[in-house]
């Protein structure tokens, strides 16, 4: 479905600005997931889901990799640890024409650590480093680092100071850090992200003893109040949940971050917008929820919002015309 595999211009390889990105979320930020969320920003930087080395070297690498150009700024998540694999990767990530590769180190689940994916990297940080390296050797296009706070058993700041050092020195300019640790047995991913408490105060001191490096703050940030107080002292914030259930914050994102003037979008353009999109997939086979279900935060703090998403969410899957249901919730975001 609308695939774009061709490569960009080398000329038009530039950084991308991690002043607001929207967090990778498995099972959320598909391609129709930042689709949408273009339609709201034009800066944002969205990421895609965590694709494993595994996954893009034995399996169909053009479904995974497979993008619209309007995505764009946009950034490959990767799983893996395997220094050669993910250089591998990286360079189908710089041909397919993606922005940035990010190394995952932050997921704290039980199926990914037993491949030595995500956030118990923390305990190796040699590795991490030998990963970055092999990366950059491979492509021109930039690579950064997504982890956490720390993990259960190493969790002193000494131990993370130590982990971005090592990773620094391996030519990684630019950290995501996840302000919570990891508890890497006993909690689902769910309770990883509400359990272990928020400490920002660890991921400013990065900062402070850091302060060559690109650090962007993740976890727990909820309003543009927030975002706008944290880039006091931080490079960069990336939104995960919020952004996905209540998206139409990102309306106001181009004029209070990036300074743009043009109004923002409204709910209705907003939906309009993806109507065209959206008719494409029907066309080739795809169902309307495969996307619609990414756009139910739309309907949020309005009268009529309620019945908006149940449109979208129940009537959808028994209805036989779904332009026309999608042109019914459309008609209660007019004015929005």
């Amino acid at each position: 479905m609308l695939e774009n595999t061709a490569s960009k211009p080398e000329a038009s390889r530039t950084s991308p600005s991690r002043l607001f990105s929207v967090a990778p979320m498995m099972d959320w930020t598909d391609r129709h997931c930042r689709y949408f969320l273009r339609q709201l920003s034009r800066n944002a930087l969205l990421y895609t889901e965590m694709v494993t080395t595994g996954a893009l070297i034995h399996g169909d690498a053009t479904r995974y990799l497979g993008h619209d150009e309007v995505e764009h700024p946009l950034a490959l998540q990767l799983g893996g640890s395997v220094p050669g694999d993910l250089a591998t990767c990286a360079k189908m990530a710089e041909h397919h024409g993606y922005d940035e590769v990010n190394l995952n180190v932050g997921c704290p689940s039980d199926r990914v650590q037993n491949n030595m994916i995500g956030a118990c990297l923390m305990a190796h940080p040699t590795l991490v480093a030998d990963c970055v390296k092999a990366m950059r050797d491979a492509v021109e296009i930039d690579v950064t680092v997504k982890h956490r706070i720390g993990i259960n058993g190493r969790d002193s700041y000494a131990e993370l100071r130590d982990f971005v050092g090592q990773v620094a020195d391996a030519g990684c300019r630019s950290f995501t850090v996840h302000a919570r640790i990891a508890i890497l047995e006993g909690l689902s991913p769910k309770e990883n992200r509400e359990i272990p408490p928020l400490r920002y105060d660890v991921a400013e001191q990065l900062k402070t003893d850091f302060p060559e490096l690109e650090i962007v703050l993740n976890g727990g940030i909820k309003t543009l109040d927030e975002c706008e107080a944290h880039l006091q002292r931080f490079d960069g914030v990336m939104l995960g949940r919020e952004a996905y259930h209540n998206p139409y914050l990102l309306a106001q994102v181009d004029a209070r971050l990036f300074g743009e003037t043009e109004p923002a979008i409204s709910r209705a353009d907003a939906l309009a917008r993806m109507r065209p999109y959206i008719q494409r997939h029907l066309q080739e086979g795809g169902a309307m929820h495969h996307i619609t279900r990414h756009m139910l935060g739309l309907g949020q703090g309005f009268p009529g919002a309620r019945r908006f998403r149940q449109l979208l969410s129940v009537d959808i899957h028994k209805c036989e015309d779904p332009l026309a249901l999608l042109d019914q919730a459309g008609s209660l975001l007019e004015g929005r």
